[in-house]
Formats: structure tokens, sequence, C-alpha cells
């Protein structure tokens, strides 16, 4: 369950990323960040760093999309486990 939570703060850094290069798309000067996210041992980290180019809207909101999914898959995941968990509880009383 640890991996799971792990990675689902790794993509909400990785949304807050995507949602500041949204958000100043029409900043003068502003060059985008861009984040990946790795596996490490039993951890999932997200970096980000800074880009030379300009927001390219077209990959944030792809991104946001795959975000979005991959989060609800480690949400239901997540939940699922705690079900099974609460099921082996019951049969043990």
């Amino acid at each position: 369950m640890q991996v799971n939570a792990n990675a689902m703060m790794s993509m909400s850094n990785w949304m807050n990323t995507n949602a500041n290069n949204v958000a100043n798309v029409n900043t003068e000067g502003f060059t985008a960040s861009r984040t990946t996210i790795t596996n490490e041992g039993n951890s999932v980290v997200a970096q980000s760093s800074k880009t030379a180019s300009a927001t390219d809207l077209s990959k944030e909101f792809t991104d946001q999309i795959s975000l979005e999914k991959s989060f609800e898959a480690n949400a239901q995941t997540i939940k699922t486990k705690d079900d099974m968990i609460g099921s082996l509880l019951d049969l043990s009383v």
C-alpha cells in the first residue's frame, strides 16, 4: 500500500508542475518545467527540472489525462487492499 501512496504523492507533484506550466503559458520569458517519475527501491520519486522551451499545451493536457488515470488506478488498488483487510478481519471475529 505504501508504494501506491508514494506513487500518488509523486503524481501529485507532477500535476502541480504541470498546472504551473499551464498557468504561465502566456507569461513572457517563462520556461516550462518537466517532471520525471522513477522507481528507487520501494519508492516512487518525482523530480522536476527546468527546460529551455516554452510550455507545450498539447503535452501538458495529455500528461494531465495520464496522471488522472494513474492516480485513480493507485487509489483503486489501495481501496481494494483495504477491503481485503476488512474482509479478513471480519472472518477472524
